[in-house]
């Protein structure tokens, strides 16, 4: 049932980045969700490697992708209106509304204030849009909001807080350590008009008994004269998607008996790792990140993952083992399969004429598929229903698998060699290339989420069999749910309620 209250914007920003503030987010928007609002969530810029095609074919980060999920609606570019997307140590592709307008430095990007302005025009834009469509919008700040050198030319944290008015709370990770001094010090950091907008703190990441921590929560409030209004314990049995690379360090590394050893290549530019976050749900399977050429020749499956710079990530695994390892993989009878970039590096030769990626204009591929890819300026960004592998056992193709493109690259067959398509697209477009049941590669991000793929992977081992459908999407749902009941308990939301409430004569 809708609630036609109207809550003022409510902003999570962090003492740092890794904090948890992505999480927090989307524990709200499922609470605001449950008790009958219509909430949806909003970070004016992100900087990920985890991206997103929205329905309407604008690209955003995942992080409000997720958010969007635990609110129930669908994604849209006006959630997340400035993206960006790391290609070196010191530059990024700049995402726009949904569209790349180019590359940039880091100096640049940071430097040119009049140019962030613009940006911050745009943020507000779509800030407005959201606003005038639901109810509460539910923002997210980026990293510290305490970099008080970037305060000038800040589009994400504060500055979008005073445009939006919203009641902010500051997420500070007490499992780091220093929380009282990192809570201390972005309070005392915060202009004056920031600071009155700051009607909260969580202390987010717990460990053991929250009853001990009753003296630190009277000290944090005594020194900032904020109340604390959670303390979100630690946990490990709710599995929310998480779009920081930070993550990865967390995974499990290495092989394990009694399961379908799945091995995903670690790349330097490594994209959309969440395409994998399925791996880990399934009970069937146990994924690892290496790029350790024994923990690859132990694997069952080998995964060639995305990445933001295919001919340079392809350089550095020839170079340290890694690619000689997955065609050896491969031929000793284990399957090798890629998505987007590890896709293409699965074919013979690719090709950048236009340095769009960087300075490589060609390498040589793995070999393992007759294909030559060519990165153009062009760049698809598209969600897509299809038939996965309908086409090659004679059936009549049932488009009931979902996936999603991002990419800069056209793939085609080489010579005689005749198209094996792994998936056949609702525009009738044909994608990647089926060499036989242990090789095959597709440009479609999400691909693995669908059942009928998922048991493709587990096909032909033993640890598969009679084992059930994994729906990912309801076990999503249930994890949303579970993350908002948590959240419930151990924060004040009488408080949150009742100061985020406009009164009439607001």
């Amino acid at each position: 049932m809708k609630n036609h209250k109207i809550l003022k914007p409510i902003m999570f920003v962090g003492t740092c980045s890794d904090a948890g503030k992505s999480v927090i987010n989307a524990a709200f928007c499922r609470i605001f969700k449950q008790d009958g609002y219509s909430p949806a969530p909003f970070k004016a810029q992100n900087m990920s490697l985890n991206s997103f095609s929205t329905p309407e074919g604008g690209e955003m980060g995942r992080a409000q992708v997720v958010q969007a999920e635990a609110c129930g609606i669908a994604p849209h570019t006006d959630m997340n209106p400035v993206l960006l997307k790391p290609t070196s140590d010191k530059g990024s592709q700049v995402i726009l509304n949904g569209r790349p307008i180019g590359n940039m430095s880091a100096h640049d990007y940071f430097g040119m204030k009049l140019q962030k302005e613009d940006l911050f025009k745009e943020a507000q834009a779509a800030f407005d849009r959201l606003k005038s469509q639901y109810n509460p919008i539910v923002l997210e700040g980026a990293g510290s909001i305490s970099e008080i050198n970037l305060r000038d030319r800040d589009i994400t944290n504060m500055r979008m807080a005073i445009y939006a008015q919203a009641d902010t709370y500051l997420v500070a990770d007490i499992d780091r350590g220093g929380v009282f001094g990192s809570v201390y010090g972005t309070i005392a950091l915060l202009k004056p008009e920031e600071r009155k907008l700051v009607k909260g703190i969580i202390i987010n990441k717990f460990r053991g008994d929250i009853s001990l921590f009753e003296e630190g929560r009277k000290i944090i409030e005594k020194l900032t004269g904020i109340p604390v209004v959670g303390i979100i314990p630690y946990f490990r049995n709710i599995k929310i998607e998480e779009e920081d690379s930070v993550a990865l360090e967390m995974k499990t590394n290495t092989y394990q008996d009694g399961k379908i050893n799945v091995a995903i290549i670690l790349l330097k530019r490594m994209s959309n790792f969440t395409d994998f976050d399925v791996l880990e749900m399934d009970s069937r399977f146990n994924a690892y990140y290496t790029n350790n050429v024994e923990e690859i020749e132990k694997a069952d499956i080998i995964l060639l993952p995305g990445t933001k710079n295919t001919l340079a990530d392809l350089q550095s695994i020839r170079a340290n083992g890694t690619a000689e390892a997955i065609v050896r993989a491969y031929k000793n009878g284990k399957k090798v399969i890629g998505i987007c970039g590890g896709y293409q590096m699965m074919g013979v030769r690719l090709e950048d004429p236009e340095g769009m990626e960087g300075s490589l204009k060609a390498v040589p591929g793995l070999g393992l598929l007759p294909q030559i890819t060519t990165i153009e300026q062009e760049k698809v960004t598209k969600q897509s229903h299809f038939a996965f592998l309908q086409e090659m056992k004679g059936k009549q193709p049932v488009l009931s698998c979902k996936g999603y493109e991002i990419h800069m690259g056209k793939t085609e067959t080489m010579g005689d060699a005749q198209p094996r398509p792994v998936a056949l697209l609702e525009d009738g477009r044909l994608d990647g290339y089926y060499l036989n049941d242990r090789c095959w590669g597709s440009y479609l991000h999400g691909i693995l989420d669908n059942p009928e793929v998922l048991d493709s992977l587990a096909a032909g081992f033993d640890t598969a069999q009679g084992t059930a459908h994994f729906d990912y999407a309801a076990f999503k749902e249930e994890q949303y749910d579970k993350l908002a009941d948590w959240v419930r308990q151990h924060s004040d939301l009488d408080y949150i309620y009742r100061t985020a409430a406009v009164s009439e004569s607001d």
